[in-house]
């Protein structure tokens, strides 16, 4: 976090800003009661307020009990307590078409969020409103006749810029999307009014009738389903969009007739750890909050290789046969050594009948495939795509089962000066 100088207002009322700032913070989703208000208060008189890190850090340890909070507290405490101009930035934040003070700079993560908690219903701390240059108001007129609608423009929006009310409206779009797969033949044959003849039914039905042979059976490849493989990072980079894609993993788990024979999902961080069964949760809210429960290292450090290599000795041979699909949604950061994590990628693309990695790196229009982890794993995959918005996800529905799709692959590979 930047560390912007924390000026001291001549006639500062601590208390009442703490306060204003613990109602912000509950506003934006923090479980934040008088209790917790208290003992900040109390909390910051004894550690006192001259250290700009200290009393950051105080009012974190007493508002901040979950690791999913920690970027909304420190985006609606840099806008409140350290930024000078908080309210113009909070405007820009909330009408991004409109060019003004922060036109140069894109919206960080969860700074949407934190300036709807600031903004919506809130009145301005006493501090600000003794400045003589706050009190001139400015009308501002937005005609919005020409604009998309309210859904066109949440579909191609960034998970990580949406603010509380934009991601409760997406997970609405999210639970109505679907993941439709085209049947694959297997070696089992099924009796048909066309097709191959078969023999041994023709045969066998023959000596039913004295060995005349009047009619002839006919047979087809019997259809069937493959399984849906699911390894999502859920470090802290990936926090955000790991979130919203395990709300679209959990409608298409529990679709009914959506294609998929069975949906197995897993999360790593540093760690693998498997949720298939908490999806299976009809409530999608108790069904993240058993995962969540039950992966510990939400928001921590990407091990991708050993996680990888964990699912490829412990889970490949349950969840991998009969032609499985793997998804794989990461940022390719890892810390592993790119040989190992190379080796990893080679056996799991092995054992899957299609390989499709989802990076929401990917969004940015200057992305390449600098890193060694993102070098190490681009060769073993079928197909490279964005998971950063519902478009992503609905354009990975409409070619997920199209064997001929290779997304980005081809242009990064020649990047790398490799063959595709």
């Amino acid at each position: 976090m930047e560390h912007l100088p924390l000026d001291l207002p001549d006639n500062p009322k601590l208390a009442g800003n703490i306060t204003h700032f613990a109602r912000a913070l509950r506003r934006a989703g923090l479980p934040i009661g008088p209790g917790r208000v208290i003992d900040a208060i109390r909390a910051v008189e004894v550690a006192g307020f001259t250290d700009k890190t200290d009393f950051y850090w105080t009012l974190h340890a007493c508002f901040v009990n979950r690791p999913e909070h920690r970027t909304v507290f420190a985006q609606l405490f840099r806008l409140y307590w350290r930024d000078p101009r908080y309210l113009e930035h909070m405007m820009a934040a909330m009408l991004p078409a409109i060019r003004g003070v922060q036109e140069d700079r894109p919206a960080q993560a969860a700074e949407k969020r934190a300036a709807e908690a600031l903004l919506d219903g809130a009145e301005a701390p006493e501090r600000d409103r003794e400045d003589p240059q706050d009190e001139r108001e400015t009308e501002i007129e937005v005609d919005a006749s020409l604009t998309m609608s309210s859904q066109e423009r949440l579909r191609s929006l960034d998970f990580e810029l949406m603010s509380l009310a934009e991601v409760a409206e997406a997970k609405k779009m999210l639970a109505r999307l679907r993941l439709p797969v085209k049947p694959i033949p297997s070696r089992r044959a099924m009796t048909s009014p066309r097709g191959r003849i078969d023999a041994g039914r023709s045969l066998r039905a023959a000596l039913r009738r004295g060995g005349e042979m009047d009619k002839l059976v006919l047979k087809t490849p019997r259809a069937r389903y493959p399984n849906l493989v699911v390894l999502c990072d859920i470090s802290g980079s990936m926090s955000q969009y790991s979130r919203m894609v395990l709300h679209f993993l959990h409608a298409v788990s529990n679709a009914k007739g959506a294609g998929w024979a069975q949906v197995h999902a897993f999360t790593f961080g540093t760690r693998l750890t498997n949720i298939t069964r908490h999806l299976a949760t009809r409530d999608v809210d108790a069904a993240l909050k058993a995962a969540g429960a039950e992966a510990q290292d939400w928001e921590g450090g990407t091990r991708i290789g050993a996680c990888i290599e964990a699912f490829n000795r412990d889970w490949s041979r349950r969840v991998m046969g009969q032609g499985a699909v793997v998804l794989l949604i990461t940022d390719g950061l890892d810390r592993d050594a790119p040989d190992d994590l190379a080796r990893q990628m080679q056996r799991l693309h092995l054992s899957a009948r299609r390989l499709i990695w989802l990076n929401p790196l990917l969004r940015w229009d200057g992305f390449a495939p600098k890193a060694a982890g993102i070098r190490a794993m681009l060769p073993f995959t079928d197909s490279f795509r964005a998971g950063h918005s519902i478009a992503s996800l609905q354009e990975l529905a409409e070619v997920i089962s199209r064997p001929d799709d290779r997304g980005e692959k081809a242009r990064l590979m020649q990047m790398m000066g490799a063959t595709p």
